[in-house]
Order: C-alpha cells, then sequence, then structure tokens
C-alpha cells in the first residue's frame, strides 16, 4: 500500500509539473508573439519583421525618404525650386524623416578638390530643401530668417574627439515649421541633408546625432570620392545614413575599385563616443546600428553591350536589363554588400543623359560631336540593411536638370514609443488570462520558475529512489 501511494504521488507530480510547465510555455509564446494575424505577410520579400530578434519591437511606424541625385556640379538657383518639390515628393504629410544625399555640388576641379572647403552650395542646398519643405505647408521657412550663427559645413573644422562633428544649423525653430534640419555634413561635392518632422522631437527621444566624412578618391585619399554618414537614434533603434559617390568607369575591372571604395568605407567610418552621449551607448561603425540606408552614385554599370542595353531599354524590359546590372550581381553573390537589400528596379537607368533639358542617352547611334559615348547604367541607387524595414515605393523622377535623373525611396520602419519624459509603451501584449506585467517582471518570475524547476525534479527522483529502495527491500 505504501509502495502504490508514493507511485501515485510520483505520478501526480509529473502531471502537475507537465502542466505547469506547458502553461509557462504557452504565456512565454503568447508573450512574444504577435497573434500571428499577419503571418501570410512576413514571407514579402520587401520587408524583414521580426520581434524576437529586433531590438526594437513594432510599436509605431516611421516612414523615412530617401532620395539621391548627382547634380553634375550645378548650382542650385532659378526655377530648380519647382522640380524639387516634384523630387521630394510633397503630397501630404506622411513622411517623417527626409535623407537626401546629393554628389557633385561643386565641379570635380583641382581647384575644388584639393582647395578648402566652401560652404556656400551646401547652404544654397540646405535653403532651397528647407523653403521646398517648410513652405509647402504654409510655414514660414527657417532659411529666410536671420540665423544667430553662421551654418557650417567645412570639412576643416577642428574635429570632436578626432572625428567629424555634426553640422547642424543653430537657427531659432517656430511653431510654424514643419521639418527641422538635424544634420548634414559636405564633403568636396558629396552632401547629405537630414530632416525631420518636429512632432518627432516631442514625440520620441531622439539622441547621439553625429556625422562622419571618409575620402578614398585619387590616390585613396582625396574627397572626390567617398562618403558622408550621420548616425542618429529614435525612440530606442540607431539609424545611419551613408551618402556616397564611387568610382566612375565602364571599363573591365572598374567594379573592383568601387567594391574597394565600399569596403574602405565600411572600415574607416566611425562615430566616435562624445562627452555629451553620457551612459548612451551609441553605435560606433555602420553596421552596429539597427537600420542602416546606403544611397548615392554608386557608379555601377552594366555588362552588356551599348547597342543591346539600349535596345532592351527601347523595349522597357527592365527585368532582362537587371540580368547583366553589376551592383545586383554583387547582392546575389553577397560581396562587398553581403546580406543588405534594394528593391525591384521598374524604371530606366539613370545616367548618362546626352545634356541639360534632354531626355535622350549620351552617345548612340548617329554619333555626335563632342558627345562622350556612355552606355545607360542605373548608378544611382538606394540599398537597406536591417530588421523592420519595408520599402513601400522605389521610383525616379523626371527633373532634366543634370546627366543623372534622381532617384527616391520610401520606407517604412517600426519602432518604440519612447518620449522625451522616458515613458514607455508595453512592447507586447499579454494574453487577457493573464495580469499585466512588466518586462522586468516577466525576466524575474522566469528566473524564480527556472530556479524551482531544479527542486521539483529532485522530489520526483527523490520518489523514483525511494520506490526502487523499497522494491529492493521487499525482494530481499
Amino acid at each position: 500500500m505504501e509502495r502504490k501511494r508514493r507511485s501515485w504521488k510520483s505520478k501526480r507530480f509529473r502531471r502537475w509539473f507537465l502542466r505547469k510547465q506547458k502553461k509557462t510555455d504557452q504565456f512565454r509564446l503568447d508573450e512574444f508573439s504577435d497573434g500571428g494575424e499577419d503571418e501570410e505577410d512576413s514571407t514579402d520579400n520587401s520587408a524583414v519583421y521580426s520581434t524576437e530578434t529586433d531590438p526594437c519591437a513594432a510599436n509605431d511606424e516611421l516612414r523615412v525618404f530617401v532620395g539621391t541625385w548627382n547634380v553634375a556640379g550645378r548650382s542650385p538657383v532659378g526655377s530648380l525650386v519647382v522640380h524639387l518639390d516634384e523630387w521630394l515628393n510633397i503630397r501630404n504629410d506622411a513622411v517623417d524623416i527626409y535623407v537626401l544625399g546629393l554628389q557633385e555640388i561643386v565641379p570635380l576641379k583641382a581647384a575644388t578638390v584639393i582647395g578648402a572647403e566652401d560652404p556656400t552650395e551646401a547652404t544654397n542646398w540646405n535653403q532651397l530643401i528647407g523653403d521646398t519643405l517648410n513652405n509647402k505647408y504654409g510655414g514660414s521657412c527657417p532659411w529666410l530668417q536671420p540665423m544667430v550663427h553662421p551654418i557650417n559645413t567645412s570639412d576643416d573644422v577642428p574635429p570632436i574627439s578626432n572625428r567629424d562633428s555634426p553640422q547642424t544649423t543653430p537657427f531659432p525653430a517656430k511653431d510654424s515649421d514643419r521639418y527641422r534640419l538635424m544634420a548634414n555634413k559636405k564633403m568636396v561635392g558629396v552632401f547629405i541633408s537630414v530632416w525631420m518632422r518636429r512632432e518627432l522631437l516631442k514625440r520620441y527621444d531622439v539622441s547621439g546625432v553625429k556625422v562622419c566624412s571618409v575620402a578614398c578618391g585619387i590616390m585613396g585619399f582625396m574627397g572626390n570620392k567617398g562618403s558622408v554618414s550621420v548616425s542618429m537614434s529614435i525612440g530606442g533603434a540607431s539609424f545611419c545614413f551613408i551618402a556616397a559617390h564611387l568610382a566612375s568607369g565602364e571599363k573591365k575591372g572598374d567594379e573592383g575599385r568601387r567594391n574597394y571604395q565600399v569596403a574602405e568605407i565600411f572600415k574607416r567610418t566611425c562615430f566616435q563616443r562624445l562627452p555629451e552621449d553620457g551612459d548612451k551607448l551609441h553605435p560606433l561603425t555602420i553596421l552596429g546600428h539597427d537600420r542602416i540606408f546606403w544611397f548615392g552614385d554608386l557608379n555601377y554599370r552594366l555588362y552588356l553591350e551599348d547597342n543591346l542595353a539600349r535596345q532592351l531599354i527601347k523595349e522597357q524590359d527592365w527585368r532582362s536589363l537587371q540580368q547583366f546590372d553589376q551592383l545586383r550581381r554583387e547582392l546575389e553573390r553577397g560581396g562587398v554588400f553581403q546580406g543588405w537589400r534594394e528593391g525591384n528596379i521598374e524604371f530606366a537607368p539613370t545616367y548618362k543623359y546626352s545634356s541639360y533639358n534632354c531626355n535622350r542617352y549620351s552617345g548612340g547611334l548617329p554619333s555626335r560631336a563632342g558627345e562622350k559615348q556612355r552606355t545607360p547604367a542605373w548608378c544611382d541607387r538606394i540599398l537597406w540593411y536591417g530588421k523592420g524595414v519595408k520599402q513601400l515605393s522605389y521610383f525616379r523622377s523626371e527633373i532634366k536638370f543634370s546627366d543623372h535623373r534622381p532617384v527616391s525611396a520610401l520606407f517604412s520602419t517600426q519602432i518604440m514609443k519612447s518620449a522625451n519624459t522616458n515613458t514607455r509603451s508595453p512592447v507586447v501584449s499579454v494574453p487577457t488570462t493573464f495580469p499585466a506585467k512588466t518586462p522586468s517582471t516577466i525576466v524575474n518570475e522566469m528566473d524564480s520558475e527556472e530556479a524551482a524547476t531544479p527542486t521539483l525534479l529532485s522530489l520526483i527522483e527523490k520518489d523514483v529512489k525511494a520506490s526502487k529502495a523499497s522494491r529492493q527491500t521487499t525482494t530481499i
């Protein structure tokens, strides 16, 4: 009878333990599950969402507009302001952040490459961008107001911590201004300008705004080619924006120079810690960020003869043409951009057009005197890396201002709700059968469960050993 009672207790312990473990596992699964309603959408090739692996679980949507344009050394004067409205796609207030990268904002001549930085053209472009973004909404453009300090976009300013300092503009913002300039950086002809909706500054904790430039042009260290980057953290998620201008050329082997420059930018881009960072650990390298966007005149060409390329363009057979694209092959092979993504290209090559205000590609037959022979190519590209990013659109604009056409992409990304008051919304939803718990409570309970588990197992093992001992005694 005693042996049966012990056996019954062992079975009871086992059943109780398994039920408890099953309930705990179900609770943990529900804690970190989004309910599975959008299970089929997770296979979308333009988005990667994962609340389990993403450090910033999906809470709030942030829309980011990324644009790149090689302006061929032309100054933004005259009627270009109308064209910027078309490029920035200002139709509503859906965009939260504008990130614009320009190449060749000055002519790439010896005087501009070797000489001291001149901030004039960077100021002109920022003024035009700010005017377009803010006046479109009826607000007064801050660039039209007197500034307390002159804007500084020079690379020869003494850097903070032996590295580039953020080149933000200290103008007094007004309540009517829709967008605010967060950072900008110029290196010879490469330029980046980041604008954010003012409401976001109140809603999220925005910090760690830093810039960096990498020159890898002539002799490997001149600024005619290279990158300018901006790093910033928004609501707990870190963002990195890289505007680049890589080596030109369509001869065999030129793509190797571009690959080398990409590797150099990865290696040499560094966002040094600053005293004002305090205890916040902002990323130091490009790949240390959660969401990364790389864009610019990357100059990758086509492995295709000129006449065949033009024929496919005439037929608008973009899919066939992409099979010969150098950058697409690099992405497929996992070369310099291993793991990076690009949206489907459904527009004509953006380079090289014959002249300003012209819709005809340079070169071809019949040849024209003084015109460069260039096979059309998708030189202007936008790539991204990181989880929680979805590309909503990828397009080119028909602005005949230079021999390139601007390329733009609109992204949707998820970030945590984190206001400046340090109040946070729950990261995950708990089942209705359980009381709401903070993340720390969940972790403590999991730890206590794990600590209690050996005790339960030891009781079962002890009971089993007692049963065996009883049987042996009975046998003897």
